[in-house]
């Protein structure tokens, strides 16, 4: 009897409670102007909600209570809070009718606990932003130059900020940027793409437009609008048919402001055939035997950036059959293929790369692509389901080719472990195409001649060296064109070395060798290094020196 008299005391108190908060917010609702609400007893409607997510309706301490067209009646705790104006400016700039009604937290609280009932993002088109096919194709015919870019761009930015942030989007994926960079600067906010690989400036942003823009990205990109002082990231999708495009959103505080880097997952940057990836014919040749090996590993190596994924999904797609099955393990999935089952890494729940690996060789596949080896665990087991009739895929952080071993050795792996289960290292960059509308015919100065003939006697001796007569030498116009964005290139390719693990190699590799051991059995070998794979390239016409020297080095 005492404990249910306690109960319904508790009762008492909390609905005192909660009646003298509603009184409180009916007082300020005068002060603010604005209605008061009680949505304990208001009812609150599910598509309603929907509009904004969870975390982005508590963050601004509101709730979208009805909606009707483009009309919303919104419950709001603090109308003067500046991550609830920031929420409310952003739904009039995509044309929403905005009627505030004032509301207590607790009253707030029992609104968003019907966020419960809401379908899953993906059902609802949470992340995600429209710009039409028209409108791309339509800048797409516009758009040649970074110059007209500025121009489309300069207009947008005396419009809504949904419309800066479409031109700034369409801008990009007309050029064919892979990303776009916003870098707050003590006198201006800088906008970059980067084309092939190099950044351009586009065109200062207004600072009084910035603090909208970053608003607007945080918040398609689902991040904390109210975080600055911490990196985060997000990502969002661009609805353009026939396929959509995928945007990773990285945010990093800086003294001026947060740094914004938004990169651009065009499905057409990895649509490259085999034949397209650079490789000299007698090197094509030899990869496309090991492609089609039942198993065996092959280890791809280079710097973020140099196109490993890039020639790995190419290799899935030339060897895909549908008798056969491949499955991915990636940190992230960035590109979707079509007909192989990929799978993403997830630390936080722990699902890593080794426990990933251990998952997918019990689902029987005939290909599995390891997006890194990054410890011993995940190389023993990749070692190991190559040793047992799987063709592995996978990427290491080394600078060239001969580095894999001595790499792997020093994760741990046994050398009797890589000996019989490696099958290919390689190595690559990636090197700008010089633009076929401008390139101007060039040559060499005294100084870059003895550095490419200095090169030659290294080459290996089946390696046939065009004689100076057969040498088509380009430069990169100064001014560009159209074409080229007036950048002198455009389009890259990779420069490669690749060594094959044969006999020789393969008793080197159980004496624990040096990089400069493995090199030098690989040149026995035929294969031809990274730097000269480059000077091929520029006696070809295809790269110019400058290009060769920034990519490679002297």
């Amino acid at each position: 009897m005492p404990k249910f008299q306690e109960e319904k005391s508790q009762r008492r108190v909390t609905a005192l409670r909660k009646r003298e908060e509603e009184e409180v917010t009916k007082l300020l609702a005068s002060r603010y102007n604005i209605p008061h609400v009680d949505l304990s007893v208001f009812p609150v409607e599910i598509d309603a909600l929907k509009v904004l997510s969870e975390e982005t309706s508590r963050s601004g301490e509101l709730a979208i209570i009805r909606i009707s067209s483009k009309n919303l009646e919104i419950a709001v705790h603090k109308p003067d809070k500046p991550e609830t104006i920031t929420i409310l400016n952003r739904l009039k700039e995509d044309d929403y009718v905005c009627e505030l009604f004032l509301a207590s937290m607790s009253s707030l609280e029992h609104a968003w606990e019907f966020y419960k009932r809401v379908p899953p993002p993906h059902e609802i088109n949470i992340g995600s932003i429209q710009i039409s096919s028209e409108r791309i194709e339509q800048m797409q015919k516009q758009i040649t130059t970074i110059g007209q870019i500025k121009d489309l761009v300069h207009d947008a930015f005396t419009s809504r900020t949904s419309e800066a942030l479409e031109a700034i989007m369409g801008g990009a994926l007309a050029v064919g940027a892979s990303d776009i960079h916003i870098e707050p600067q003590s006198d201006i906010i800088r906008l970059r793409f980067r084309l092939d690989g190099v950044l351009y400036d586009v065109i200062p942003i207004p600072a009084k437009l910035f603090k909208f823009l970053l608003s607007r990205i945080k918040l398609i990109s689902e991040l904390k609008i109210n975080i600055h002082d911490r990196a985060q990231d997000g990502r969002f999708t661009i609805k353009i048919k026939p396929t959509d495009t995928e945007v990773r959103t990285s945010t990093l505080p800086g003294p001026n402001g947060e740094n914004v880097v938004m990169r651009i997952l065009n499905p057409k940057a990895i649509d490259v055939k085999f034949s397209e990836l650079g490789m000299q014919p007698w090197v094509s040749q030899a990869m496309e035997v090991e492609m089609n090996r039942p198993n065996g590993m092959i280890l791809t190596t280079g710097p973020t950036g140099s196109g490993k994924t890039t020639t790995l999904y190419t290799f899935l797609r030339t060897i895909y059959d549908p008798t056969i099955k491949i499955i991915t393990l990636e940190d992230p999935i960035e590109y979707h293929l079509a007909g192989i089952a990929q799978t993403q890494v997830d630390s936080e729940k722990g699902y890593d790369f080794a426990n990933g690996l251990r998952s997918i060789v019990r689902q029987d596949p005939d290909v599995i692509l390891v997006g890194e080896i990054r410890d011993l665990e995940t190389a023993d087991i990749a070692l190991q389901a190559a040793l047992t009739g799987h063709l592995v895929f996978s990427t290491l952080h080394t600078n060239d080719a001969a580095g894999t071993i001595p790499r792997l050795i020093d994760l741990g792996v046994k050398p009797q472990s890589i000996a019989p289960a490696l099958n290919v290292t390689m190595a690559q960059r990636l090197i700008r195409k010089l633009c076929i509308q401008c390139r101007a015919q060039g040559q060499f100065t005294d100084e870059q001649k003895k550095a490419i003939e200095n090169e030659f006697p290294n080459f290996p001796k089946n390696v046939t060296i065009p004689q100076i007569t057969e040498w088509n030498i380009f430069t990169a116009a100064d001014a560009g064109c159209d074409a080229c964005n007036h950048t002198g290139y455009k389009g890259r390719l990779g420069i490669f070395e690749i060594i094959f693990i044969d006999e020789v190699i393969e008793k080197l590799i159980m004496t624990n060798p040096s990089e400069f051991d493995i090199k030098k059995a690989a040149v026995a070998q035929g294969q031809i290094t990274m730097r000269q794979d480059g000077i091929l390239k520029i006696l070809a016409g295809i790269t110019d020196y400058s290009e060769y020297e920034r990519v490679v080095g002297i």
